[in-house]
């Protein structure tokens, strides 16, 4: 079975949500989705600085609409994140999933078409919160989603340790001699 996590990105409209799901989707490997019209114009200049450098690295796809997405990506297991969703992220097994895992999250201002989720409302999931706010920012529940699925799949490809600096850098207090 393949292991991959896929965000799909439901008509964003800011660039600045995109360019820090840009830099999650490259640190945990995940593929990226963005389904347009876009809310922004869709080029490196505006999301390199917000995802710190690493848009040449992520691996992305760009589909006109939702038809084009559905017609180029047949037989997925797509789920939806949105706050009409009755089972939180967690109560779902993703290792019972024998394809790659596609998540959908929907636009800033109105989240995933309600037709959408009616259509995948087996697959359809949100996250606690309190009474206080109607959502989370889409950047961090992207980031929420996709380390509770590769917690599951126990970090699969991801390093456990830091890897630039060396894992014994605290404790061998190297650090010291830093300015």
């Amino acid at each position: 079975m393949e292991r991959q996590v896929n965000i799909v990105l439901y008509e964003p409209e800011i660039a600045q949500n995109v360019a820090a799901i840009i830099r999650t989707c490259v640190a945990t490997n995940a593929k990226l989705h963005i389904i347009e019209p876009l809310g922004f114009i869709f080029k490196k200049e505006e999301l390199n600085r917000a995802s710190a450098g690493t848009f040449d690295l992520v691996e992305y796809k760009l589909y006109d609409d939702w038809e084009d997405f559905c017609e180029k990506n047949q037989s997925i297991d797509l789920f939806c994140i949105s706050r009409y969703g009755e089972k939180p992220h967690s109560d779902f097994d993703f290792n019972s999933y024998e394809k790659p895992v596609f998540v959908m999250f929907g636009k800033e201002s109105t989240g995933i078409p309600k037709q959408i989720i009616k259509d995948n409302y087996e697959n359809t999931f949100r996250l606690p919160m309190s009474s206080q706010t109607r959502s989370i920012n889409v950047a961090n529940t992207v980031g929420i989603v996709t380390y509770e699925i590769l917690r599951q799949w126990d970090y699969p490809t991801l390093s456990k340790t830091e890897v630039q600096k060396g894992k014994d850098y605290i404790m061998s207090e190297r650090w010291k001699d830093e300015k």
